[in-house]
């Protein structure tokens, strides 16, 4: 019997968590809105996700920023290696620090 109280106490230490930090009364309120939508979604889990915030992005959206940040990877490489190049030409033409400490 004992060890039922324990687990009741633990279950009861456990809800008044939640209950202060005010989980419980926003799943209810998403739950609420959930059960109040005329045309239910297809995927419940997604509609609870958009109205908690975790959503991110839509699809589009993520294929959009994906498309970019290869955009941007593909001009840093460019980038990157112009710059070697350009140091290498500009090697030829300055001669380094330990060259010139010498003379």
């Amino acid at each position: 019997m004992a060890h039922y109280r324990a687990i009741e106490s633990k279950r009861d230490q456990f809800r008044r968590y939640l209950e202060k930090s005010g989980v419980l009364a926003t799943l209810t309120s998403v739950l609420v809105a959930l059960y109040e939508e005329n045309d239910k979604p297809n995927n419940a889990l997604d509609f609870i996700k958009l109205h908690l915030g975790a959503a991110g992005l839509e699809p589009a959206d993520t294929e959009a920023l994906r498309m970019e940040v290869a955009d941007l990877q593909q001009k840093c490489n460019l980038l990157m290696e112009e710059n070697k190049e350009l140091r290498n030409r500009l090697m030829q033409y300055e001669p380094s620090p330990e060259e010139g400490a010498g003379e």
